[in-house]
């Protein structure tokens, strides 16, 4: 095989334009190892190769030449060779993704994750989207601090026979922050609006953490919209250990806006926490994930949204006329919940008060689970959310 990339990275790229990277000047550097390199330059939208490497790359992805050149030439999908592990990404994971996207398939069974932008809710949403553009529509929900490459082993397991949306909650990777306050009725809202103006509608909706409790919400409020919920660890409202809501509440967003530096070394420890068993995955999706998460709150709009977010899981009233308890009992799409028995943020004991308001749902506890099972139990999870979506028929 030529070990040389340039020529097929100079013909893949040429005219390309994409207007998601309007704004974008950046480098990514492809590395096959040695000597074997090359840079992609981004400017305002259109991209060009070079053989050599960048002083400071923005993004960094390297395998083996044979996945590059399949993945340059359209025959696999990057997101599958960075699941498979046989190709790694440091630095602006979302730029990675996007450029992916450049690079489409040529065969009629095209397997590739695309990048996409709408207007959601009148703020700039940028989703994945894989799969059937005819086929029923699912779309998946990330959590908090987190963005839409936390969802990635669902896509492929999925895309087969669904037309597969990520979108970036509100603040959080590449879509666009606001002011506002991220409570459960506005990213509700936000995530209603986004299925309506994708033509998703009504879509089975698939959220983890934060992204279950937003899902959660939207059915609530338009459950036209929502044909069904696939809910891993959902961040419901607490019911206990309230007794720092006064203070919490006059605690204004707007102190997320200090600079701040989480030193990486703390930052990786609690996002391996969130495993039962952080030895299940590889070291290079731990630092891709590191790397985009520093990246965004460095970033003082999204620190806000996010702190913002963080503040309102807490704040979100259990009980009474507008309490999340209270109003759970009147869900009418049908429900899938998993919990992890393991899980240090949403403890499995909330699983005996949704069983208690949703008699009706589908409840599992997944053995030596934490609070990410869409990457700790891949395929566990993908049977699961295949087996409930069997069930709400065509």
């Amino acid at each position: 095989m030529d070990n040389d990339l340039l020529p097929l990275l100079t013909e893949r790229l040429r005219g390309v334009y994409s207007p998601l990277l309007d704004d974008t000047t950046a480098t990514l550097l492809f590395s096959a190892g040695g000597l074997a390199q090359w840079t992609i330059e981004i400017d305002k939208g259109r991209a060009s190769a070079r053989s050599g490497k960048p002083n400071r790359p923005t993004t960094t992805v390297r395998a083996p030449i044979d996945v590059l050149v399949e993945v340059v030439r359209g025959e696999r999908s990057g997101v599958q060779a960075f699941l498979d592990g046989t190709l790694t990404v440091r630095g602006n994971l979302a730029l990675a993704l996007q450029l992916d996207g450049l690079f489409p398939g040529d065969r009629g069974d095209d397997t590739r994750t695309y990048t996409r932008s709408v207007i959601a809710g009148g703020i700039e949403t940028f989703y994945l989207e894989a799969g059937p553009v005819d086929a029923p529509t699912v779309v998946l929900v990330h959590g908090l601090s987190a963005t839409n490459a936390s969802m990635l082993p669902l896509i492929p397991a999925l895309s087969d026979r669904f037309r597969v949306l990520a979108p970036d909650l509100p603040g959080h990777g590449g879509t666009e922050a606001t002011g506002a306050a991220h409570a459960a009725r506005y990213l509700g809202d936000w995530l209603v609006s986004f299925v309506r103006e994708t033509k998703s509608g009504p879509a089975v909706l698939i959220g983890n953490s934060l992204g279950g409790r937003t899902s959660l919400e939207a059915a609530l409020l338009s459950p036209d919209d929502v044909r069904g919920l696939v809910l891993l660890c959902p961040a419901v409202a607490f019911r206990k250990l309230r007794q720092l809501v006064p203070f919490v509440r006059i605690v204004p967003d707007e102190i997320a806006a200090l600079p701040v530096r989480i030193p990486r070394g703390m930052a990786m420890r609690g996002l391996r926490n969130l495993f039962a068993d952080p030895s299940r995955l590889p070291e290079a999706w731990y630092d891709a994930a590191m790397d985009e998460f520093i990246r965004v709150v460095t970033i003082r709009a999204n620190r806000l949204a996010t702190f913002s977010a963080l503040r309102h899981i807490y704040l979100d009233e259990p009980f009474g006329e507008e309490g999340f308890w209270n109003r759970l009992p009147g869900l009418v799409p049908p429900a899938l919940f998993v919990w992890g028995d393991k899980d240090v943020l949403v403890p499995p004991g909330f699983a005996r008060f949704v069983d208690e308001a949703l008699p009706q749902a589908t409840t599992v506890v997944m053995a030596d689970c934490g609070h990410v099972p869409q990457f700790e139990y891949q395929d566990e999870t993908a049977r699961l959310t295949r087996e409930f979506l069997s069930t709400l028929g065509d």
